[in-house]
């Protein structure tokens, strides 16, 4: 997994930190359910996912100022969301789900 948030990261807008998942995310990753690298490209990006357009100029805000977290949300399935938040500080990212919250 190293080689590839390499190469996720490569033409990020922000550091990601420590990347870090919930239980619930590396269970559906261990099952093949659930793939995170791409939803972690978009939001390494700053494709936001599926947010209103207040919190995608939230986040905006937050990406120039370095003083917000960065959370974004992606529909993965019908039945699967993912939450993706960036500390504040850059210093960790996570991935969980809406429940784990």
């Amino acid at each position: 997994m190293a080689l590839a948030v390499i190469n996720l990261a490569s033409q990020a807008r922000f550091s990601p930190g420590q990347l870090v998942m919930t239980i619930g995310v590396d269970d559906l990753v261990r099952q093949g359910r659930l793939n995170p690298a791409p939803f972690l490209r978009r939001h390494l990006h700053g494709d936001w996912g599926d947010l209103s357009d207040s919190d995608r100029r939230q986040n905006d805000a937050a990406l120039q100022s370095g003083e917000d977290r960065l959370f974004s949300s992606y529909q993965v399935t019908r039945d699967l969301k993912l939450w993706i938040i960036t500390e504040w500080d850059r210093s960790v990212t996570t991935l969980l789900l809406p429940s784990e919250y």
